[in-house]
């Protein structure tokens, strides 16, 4: 087939809108276009882009082998040419000898290029085989059981100097290195290897790859598992990024727990391996413990951790039993093997952050890239680059800051003393824009209540940081690396509730770094200075732990935010009555400035997902507003593999008292619509067996709705018919309430339930259920979804972004863009909790959409083709009451 294939190494017989996809998936990689691809789960998807992308790279990798052996050979044969008519005639003044001279040394220097380039490519296929293969490699005879005890044994020692001796440990790991320039420097590998080994297969080209990204660690690791099933899981090269909290298997270290403590605990251990002792005549030992180093990082084993994790496709459990039992390190194995993998999985938040993939060093340069679950993209991007700081958090940056100034202020470098008192007034300023100071608690500082919207140029003139370059500071937390220095100081000063040590006479700093620690308690309301009971020790540790967490980071991050585009963004401000509660928030209102970068660079882009309806949002907010021109877009729909009778998709515009369903904010309260919504459940349960899940628009009306029906007697009467369930408030007892409602429909279908027939959920729309979870069979034979989740119209970030996409979007359809941002906002959140029921080939269940909305032409065109395709209106409840009663009777009588 011309550019494309007709058929697909798949492990069983693929569907035909599995076909259907990977030609799409192969043709948009082939044509390097911007594919937005939906497919409903239950269909294959994960398997249709493995099996359809691996297969465009393996013809891909085997064209340009063959395009570059022809090259080659003809190279060879015009050299080896002495026919002096096959020099091209100069139309130069040159004599013909230099004219001949230049083209014989341009075609001597291609024809060395593509022999290098082939005698690489086959050094890293033999290697990869032997790998796979299992044969020893050069330096696995590096690593000797003997040098794992001394590791272990030094990290031992060290850790017990660091009990001996933790007051006499010097400070000169918290001193920022002399700053000398604002410009960029040359950005040192992002990999702490040994200096001098001389490997030269630590610094590796980056062969053509594809960068799979979804939302969630269990999501990757599920996608990991299908490539592991797949028809290419032998000769993949696949390698799956996580953070270090994910990845760490150094236990000193992963008892931490926070993100940020674990990150500068593991920089600091790579600061001490690489640091050259003195050996200055005369110079004194510094006093103190040993500082410590890593163990698991020794570039032996993470080399042959590497080429294992090249040889072999594993997920990231199979990761940290892999580096437990070897010793080494899987954060850094994983960026070493990046350059060789042909498929790196990982979280998209890594793709679209550029920092974080420079920091992972990912290369997007003519790559591709497939973004899974990619329905909430554009919201993904606003959060990722959007910033927020409290004024508590303002309050403690500029008090730890101030402080830290103050103790090294005869030790650090002029710049860097510049650059702090530039931070220090920022952060001054954005505190008075909050309208407080920064030298009071600020949980006693009142404020008045109000909350302003303004662009970023307004707000440095409010806040009078105008004169500050942002750019210049932020290049000088990237370089100094000030926040982690910061964070450092505070957990050894204040987190431990130890008084520093500090010379003698030096009793304003004492007093000081004192007032800190108060300070900070009395931020967290902990006034108690009274020893804790033996009992409650570790408890009041990792209190005191979180207490001394360093706010830097978020700090960098807002300033990082303010260098924004002044027409991008926008600063909301947020006075909630006092100073600690009050907050500045830098709110992106352009997220493709950032994921323009990423359409640019990338050979091919795919945005994938189960429900990528309305996908008008898309192409205009993300890819029209980055400059991908309608040419380069590409938009694969397919159907559901379920029979068609094994949906009923219905509209309800009225109750069965014939009160019609408008639950629009006016009359959503009123007792008759929720009576008569009431009403809709109560015959629903009559006919629909096993599980039902309701979803209410918000947390707000759920709870108003279900306080109704209790005290008219409602509730009492559904509990009789269905066990009911409430969605937890807090996510870590979802798993428990499902596990429930789950055993309570089993019982009910197997055992009987004893004049119950299943069990009745109540969820919310946008809420921990309504995605990621599946209600497939007959935890979810009915999805009832009472009135549309409009998002709060009287937001003021939403109403910005109306208003920036009124000004900056082509008004279509008789709507203007902020208007459509609304009701595509709304029905994404419908698709996506409609969705759960259906998950596979043999499964049914029915949608009832109650409200009289839902029937106009505008809204049931945003809904899935495959749904829309199958949906009835019914105007009065009896009709589709019975539609619903004869679906389950035939689905009985056919299970009977």
């Amino acid at each position: 087939m011309e550019n494309g294939r007709f058929q697909f190494p798949f492990p069983y017989q693929p569907y035909t809108i599995q076909e259907e996809f990977m030609r799409s998936l192969y043709s948009a990689l082939e044509h390097g276009k911007v594919g937005i691809f939906e497919s409903p789960t239950g269909t294959g998807k994960s398997l249709s882009l493995i099996c359809g992308a691996l297969s465009w790279l393996t013809d891909f990798e085997n064209k340009r082998k063959e395009e570059a052996a022809a090259l080659l050979q003809e190279g060879e044969m015009s050299l080896s040419s002495s026919d002096p008519e096959a020099s091209v005639q100069s139309s130069s003044t040159e004599p013909d000898w230099i004219t001949s001279f230049v083209q014989k040394k341009a075609e001597r220097d291609l024809v060395s290029k593509l022999k290098e380039d082939e005698m690489k490519r086959k050094k890293r296929e033999e290697r990869l085989e032997r790998i796979r293969n299992n044969v020893q490699l050069k330096y696995a005879l590096k690593r000797k059981s003997c040098e794992q005890d001394e590791a272990f044994k030094s990290l031992q020692l060290s850790e017990e100097g660091q009990t001996d001796a933790a007051a006499n440990q010097d400070d000169e790991d918290l001193i920022i290195a002399e700053y000398e320039s604002d410009d960029e420097s040359k950005s040192k590998s992002r990999f702490c290897g040994d200096e001098d080994e001389e490997d030269d297969e630590l610094v590796e080209e980056h062969v053509t790859k594809i960068y799979y990204c979804s939302r969630t660690h269990s999501q990757l690791a599920q996608f990991v598992h299908e490539v592991q099933k797949s028809p290419f899981s032998k000769d993949i090269s696949l390698v799956t990024l996580g953070s270090r909290q994910n990845l760490c298997v150094n236990e000193e270290v992963r008892r931490l727990g926070s993100h940020q403590r674990i990150n500068d605990r593991c920089m600091e251990m790579q600061k001490n391996k690489h640091e050259k002792p003195h050996h200055d005549e005369g110079a004194k030992r510094k006093r103190g413990p040993a500082k410590s180093v890593c163990p698991h990082n020794k570039v032996p084993a993470l080399q042959q951790m590497r080429d294992k994790l090249l040889g072999s496709v594993h997920d990231i459990e199979q990761l940290l039993k892999l580096g437990r039992e070897s010793h080494s390190c899987p954060y850094y194995a994983t960026r070493l093997a990046v350059p060789q993998a042909q498929l790196v999985v990982l979280p998209y938040q890594m793709v679209l952050h550029e920092a974080t993939r420079r920091a992972a060093g990912i290369q997007l340069k003519d790559q591709v890239v497939i973004i899974d679950e990619a329905h909430n993209l554009s919201d993904t991007l606003s959060c990722i680059h959007s910033s927020e700081l409290s004024g508590a958090q303002l309050c403690r940056a500029h008090s730890q800051l101030s402080q830290y100034a103050e103790r090294f202020r005869s030790r650090l470098k002029a710049k860097n003393v510049m650059y702090i008192k530039q931070i220090i007034f920022v952060i001054d300023g954005l505190v008075r824009v909050l309208g407080g100071k920064v030298g009071p608690n600020p949980q006693s500082q009142v404020t008045q209540a109000a909350t302003e919207m303004l662009t970023i140029n307004n707000f440095l003139f409010r806040a009078q940081i105008d004169n500050i370059n942002l750019f210049k500071l932020h290049r000088y937390f990237e370089k100094s690396m000030i926040s982690r220095k910061l964070g450092g100081f505070v957990e050894k000063y204040v987190g431990s509730g130890v008084t520093p040590h500090t010379p003698v006479g030096s009793q304003k700093e004492n007093r000081r770094t004192e007032g800190l620690n108060r300070y900070l308690q009395s931020l967290h309301g902990n006034q108690s200075t009274a020893p804790a009971p033996p009992n409650d020790q570790q408890g009041s540790f990792e209190a005191e732990k979180a207490l001394a967490a360093s706010p830097m980071m978020q700090v960098e991050g807002f300033f990082m935010a303010l260098t924004n585009s002044n027409a991008d963004g926008r600063v909301v401000i947020h006075r909630q009555g006092n100073l600690s509660e009050s907050s500045v928030k830098f709110l992106l209102l352009n997220p493709a400035v950032h994921f323009a970068q990423v359409l640019k660079e990338c050979r091919a882009v795919i945005i994938a997902g189960g429900t990528m309806q309305p996908v008008s949002d898309f192409k205009q907010e993300l890819l029209f507003s980055a400059g991908v021109q309608e040419e380069r877009i590409t938009e694969f729909s397919c159907g559901h593999v379920i029979p068609p009778e094994n949906l009923l998709p219905i509209v309800l515009c009225s109750g069965p008292s014939g009160q019609e369903l408008d639950f629009t904010y006016q009359n959503r309260d009123s007792p008759r619509m929720m009576d008569e919504t009431g009403r809709i459940i109560s015959n629903i349960c009559n006919v629909v067996p096993g599980g039902i899940v309701c979803f209410f628009p918000s947390y707000e009306y759920s709870r108003r709705i279900v306080a109704h029906w209790e005290s008219a007697g409602i509730l009492t009467r559904l509990a009789n018919k269905k066990k009911i369930f409430q969605e937890p408030k807090k996510a870590n007892q979802v798993e428990q309430v499902l596990g429930e409602f789950s055993r309570c429909i089993q019982r009910c279908t197997q055992q009987g339930g004893g004049g119950l027939t299943g069990a009745l959920l109540f969820s919310v729309v946008g809420g921990k259920m309504s995605e990621g979870i599946n209600f497939s069979d007959d935890l979810g034979r009915c999805v009832v979804m009472v009135g549309m989740p409009y998002p709060n119209i009287k937001s003021p970030e939403l109403q910005e972004k109306m208003a920036y996409l009124d000004k900056h979007l082509t008004h279509s359809g008789g709507k203007s863009p902020g208007q459509a941002l609304i009701e595509n906002l709304c029905m994404k959140a419908v698709n996506q909790s409609i969705g759960r029921a259906i998950r596979h080939r043999g499964d049914y269940s029915s949608i009832v959409l109650c409200d009289r909305r839902y029937s106009r032409p505008a809204t049931l065109a945003k809904l899935p083709a495959w749904i829309r395709s199958r949906t009835s209106t019914h105007q009065s409840f009896g009709p589709a009451f019975a539609a619903l009663r004869k679906f389950f009777v035939e689905k009985k009588q056919k299970l009977d």
